[in-house]
């Protein structure tokens, strides 16, 4: 089960939609019987995330939080700035909802236990082929 909330206020965001996109992406990675939070939020409170829990004084675009331990049936959360993610989509060509939709999708192969700072590019692989499936 996917949970999507909405704790920013400058961009509208269809919880319904992307709670639909993350199921399929889920299942799609393998995961359909997990769930997951998805929180969108503002720079403001990404940067205080980032900085919480990576030491570093930046927004980003995206954070993802495994939870505790081995646990198939929960992942973890994955927070999304859309202040950010609308900034990116501007400089990449995209449109917000293609842009979100990526960040989403790389937070759950980040839950699902990717890396793609460590794994030889594994996981910007599998990214790129899910992309072209679900996009």
């Amino acid at each position: 089960m996917i949970e999507v909330v909405n704790r920013q206020r400058r961009f509208k965001v269809d919880t319904e939609a992307w709670t639909t996109f993350a199921t399929k992406a889920l299942a799609a990675i393998g995961k359909d019987q997990s769930s997951a939070t998805i929180a969108f939020v503002s720079d403001k409170r990404i940067r205080e995330l980032n900085r919480q829990f990576r030491s570093i004084d930046k927004a980003t675009d995206v954070l993802s939080f495994p939870a505790d331990g081995p646990n198939e049936l929960n992942l973890g959360d994955i927070a999304i700035s859309a202040e950010t993610a609308a900034t990116q989509a501007k400089e990449n060509g995209l449109s917000f909802d293609d842009e979100i939709a990526q960040l989403i999708l790389h937070g759950l192969l980040h839950l699902s236990g990717y890396d793609h700072e460590t794994d030889n590019g594994e996981m910007n692989r599998l990214e790129l082929r899910l992309r072209r499936k679900l996009l």
